[in-house]
């Protein structure tokens, strides 16, 4: 009896375990797989995800307005490329959230106050009315959304503080969505990705003539910098552009833009 006893004995048990062993922790003597460790998200990243729980939050909240709108809500209209094919207007900016994946941008239309006129350039462009009670001042921004995969839009908004403007013009771009057909600069063997325009288009918008060629495969976007935000969100990875007129005044360049991106859908025999 007292030789069963030694044996049992939870002390000689402990005397008996090398020490390698008795030095790792209990979850990997029994095999189980150890916790991962979350990575803590950077102040970016949760402002987005916030705007993306905001978004998804409205879309589910929205009460349609519009005949197209109680259809997009309903599930009947699942395409906006037959939305665009057939004309039909867009007056609610849900129906492209709920059909698109959208990605936004702004570009630098005004310009902040400097020596000599060599302020930076931003976002908002400030303008002021002289009125008998003084000067009312209004914020303008300019911004565009795409997919990048052949959706596109450009809005304007105008309010007299700069979110507002924001919004505005986030709405419009969004009600402003066009379809831009993308194509290869020359044939090309197998299935792969188009990544430029079909062919040459030209666009206008006031003084300024916009003119885009194909480019092969890792030219880039050979165009000014608020040009590559219109169409990086368009979905074109190389292209070739001619700019002529006025070309600082950047609200008719990206006008000019989508002018010659909208010519994509006409098919020249």
């Amino acid at each position: 009896m007292a030789e069963k006893e030694s044996k049992n004995n939870p002390k000689d048990l402990i005397e008996a375990v090398p020490e390698e062993i008795a030095k790792l922790a209990p979850s990997e003597i029994l095999g189980e797989e150890p916790k991962v460790i979350e990575k803590e998200l950077t102040r970016d990243e949760m402002k987005k995800m916030e705007a993306e729980e905001r978004k998804r939050s409205a879309l589910v909240s929205w009460v349609p307005k519009t005949e197209l709108g109680n259809l997009v809500k309903s599930g009947k209209e699942k395409s906006i490329d037959a939305i665009l094919d057939h004309h039909k207007k867009i007056l609610e900016a849900e129906i492209v959230d709920t059909l698109l994946k959208l990605e936004s941008d702004l570009l630098l239309i005004g310009q902040a106050k400097g020596k000599f006129g060599g302020g930076k350039r931003r976002a908002w462009r400030q303008t002021q009315k002289k009125t008998m009670e003084g000067n009312v001042v209004t914020f303008s921004c300019m911004a565009v959304v795409g997919d990048r995969k052949g959706h596109v839009g450009v809005g304007l908004g105008k309010a007299k503080e700069t979110l507002p403007s924001r919004e505005k013009a986030l709405r419009k771009a969004k009600l402003n969505v066009i379809k831009v057909k993308l194509g290869f600069e020359s044939s090309e063997v197998g299935e792969t990705e188009p990544h430029t325009v079909p062919f040459i288009v030209r666009g206008k918008c006031g003084s300024i003539r916009v003119k885009l060629l194909p480019a092969p495969r890792g030219t880039g976007l050979v165009i000014g910098d608020e040009g590559k935000k219109v169409l990086a969100l368009a979905g074109i990875k190389d292209v070739y552009a001619v700019t002529t007129g006025q070309t600082r005044s950047t609200f008719n360049v990206a006008k000019a833009i989508i002018d010659a991106l909208s010519k994509t859908n006409e098919m020249i025999l």
